[in-house]
């Protein structure tokens, strides 16, 4: 059984039991949050640092955490903001480069061994790729982890309407690379 947020939170508080506090968070949101990551950056080992650098700033900060959204709330937009400047370093790196970073985790996904996904899932990656951030991002969040609009305008600070319109632009373009692909 998962442990609750409160008594993570409670833990937390107590100094003889922070260790204890910190493996109940991340067993109850590790997975979820490094999928969410991996999803957006596609390379397993960079996923696995992003995700610890996340515990650790959650860690680090969870003494500020007001409850003004929930726990997995809080967490998930410390992920996306760690992964979302991860992202923006690497482009601020390729800047010198021929390459851009869509076309370089468009790569990482047909040369990654540990992805498992078979060739429908590889294009869709691919797909996902050549989406603006904000509308991967979007996309993921509503298409893989099942989010309402009203989760993701919390954890983004964007309106819902602007969600609903960065999806909409989203399958369009993904429907459009799709039909037009030459498989």
């Amino acid at each position: 059984m998962q442990p609750d947020d409160k008594e993570i939170l409670y833990l937390a508080q107590k100094v003889n039991k922070k260790n204890e506090a910190l493996a109940l968070l991340m067993k109850k949101y590790k997975e979820r949050l490094y999928w969410h990551i991996r999803k957006m950056i596609i390379v397993h080992e960079d996923a696995d640092d992003l995700l610890q650098n996340t515990f650790m700033k959650a860690w680090k900060h969870i003494g500020n955490f007001r409850g003004d959204a929930s726990l997995y709330t809080w967490l998930y937009r410390i992920a996306t903001n760690e992964t979302l400047n991860y992202i923006n370093k690497k482009k601020e790196g390729l800047l010198h480069e021929d390459a851009d970073i869509e076309t370089m985790l468009g790569n990482k996904v047909e040369s990654d061994p540990l992805f498992t996904g078979d060739e429908i899932q590889k294009r869709l990656q691919k797909c996902l790729l050549a989406l603006p951030e904000k509308q991967r991002l979007v996309f993921n969040m509503k298409y893989f982890d099942d989010m309402t609009y009203e989760q993701m305008s919390d954890i983004l600070g964007t309106s819902v309407g602007a969600l609903k319109a960065s999806y909409f632009h989203a399958v369009r373009k993904i429907e459009a690379f799709i039909k037009n692909e030459v498989f």
